[in-house]
């Protein structure tokens, strides 16, 4: 029976690996759409979308904000070419205490003030499942033209690694 049960154990933990993001590996494609969530206006959005341009990912709980918000400005004040790069803000709304039709208002005023920036809704936690991203924080990925992940980070990024990211950014595009 122990090892009936640690073979189920090594299983799920193998096939749960398969799927999560991983450095150097291509992003696994997900589609959000209908109840798990989407655009701004309810269409699904694909990750295919993200080929054939560098993208900053971040998968983020609004609760967790003030963890990425300095890596944020700092990239907004870097002038990056929208033309080779964008940002993607993938908000898990499933992580917070605040309504969905208030946040998604809030977000979409603050698009304007973000250049470059497309926001996209998790209403599920679609990704913290499909792609393991760490629930209940701020996850950052730099994802090149191809889909190819080339940094990932989850948790408060300190200005060290921030620095890091701006550098693998303005060296890459």
């Amino acid at each position: 029976m122990k090892r009936f049960a640690l073979i189920s154990m090594i299983l799920v933990f193998t096939t749960v690996n398969l799927f999560a993001v991983k450095v150097g590996e291509i992003l696994p494609h997900i589609i959000l759409s209908g109840k798990n969530g989407g655009l701004y206006d309810n269409r699904a959005w694909d990750c295919n979308s993200l080929k054939g341009k560098w993208h900053i990912l971040l998968y983020m709980d609004p609760d967790a904000k003030e963890e990425a918000m300095p890596f944020i400005e700092k990239l907004n004040r870097a002038n990056l070419s929208s033309k080779r790069y964008s940002t993607i803000a993938i908000v898990n709304l499933a992580a917070t205490w605040m309504p969905n039709s208030i946040l998604k208002k809030m977000l979409n005023e603050n698009q304007k003030n973000l250049n470059n920036t497309q926001f996209i809704f998790d209403q599920t936690k679609y990704l913290v499942k499909k792609w393991y991203m760490v629930d209940n924080t701020s996850n950052i990925l730099i994802i090149d033209k191809n889909m190819k992940v080339i940094y990932k980070k989850s948790g408060k990024v300190s200005a060290q690694e921030q620095k890091k990211i701006l550098n693998l950014i303005k060296n890459s595009i």
